[in-house]
Formats: structure tokens, sequence, C-alpha cells
């Protein structure tokens, strides 16, 4: 059986690439995908825990994660999508449109 430090551990350097990911990437879509791999650094944790703990409330809050990401990567995409249609271009320095 693997101890659950090493699920910890991993969850871990997860969420740190993916926060790196999100702080030095420019490109949206790179740093959607970071934000999923943070997201899915939570679910491990969340689920080395509900096993440690014998419990599966920690379970219920990675279904609830996975929908918010669901969500998050539709209307995300969406508008990604419709901004390089209109400007041809992901680099978040240059999304200006919505600055007054």
């Amino acid at each position: 059986m693997v101890p659950p430090s090493f699920y910890l551990i991993l969850s871990a350097v997860l969420f740190t690439l993916g926060a790196a990911g999100v702080l030095i990437r420019r490109n949206a879509l790179v740093m959607f995908m970071s934000i999923e791999m943070m997201l899915n650094a939570v679910n491990l944790t969340l689920i080395t825990y509900s096993r440690l703990l014998e419990n599966v409330e920690g379970q219920v809050f990675v279904l609830l994660v996975m929908a918010v990401a669901a969500a998050e990567v539709a209307v995300g995409l969406a508008i990604v999508v419709a901004y390089y249609r209109h400007k041809e271009t992901t680099d978040v320095d240059e999304m200006d449109l919505l600055k007054w």
C-alpha cells in the first residue's frame, strides 16, 4: 500500500506546477490547463484524506469540484474562442476588450 504522504507530496507538486503555469505563461489556453492541474491537485488531496479518514465527504467535494471545473472550462473556452475570432490572439496581455 502506498503511504498517504506520497499522494500529498504529488498533490503539492502538481499544485505548484499549476500555480507556476498560471503566473509565468501568458497564453490563455495554457493558463486554463494550469488551473485544471491545480484543481486536480486539490481533488487528489481530498481523495487522499477521504481514504485516510474513511469518510465519503471528500469524494462528494471532488464531484463538486469536477462540476465547477467543467463549467469553468466551458465558459472560459467559449470566451477564448470568441476573443480569438475577434483579435486572432490568445495572449492575455493583449486582452483589453473589457477595459474602460
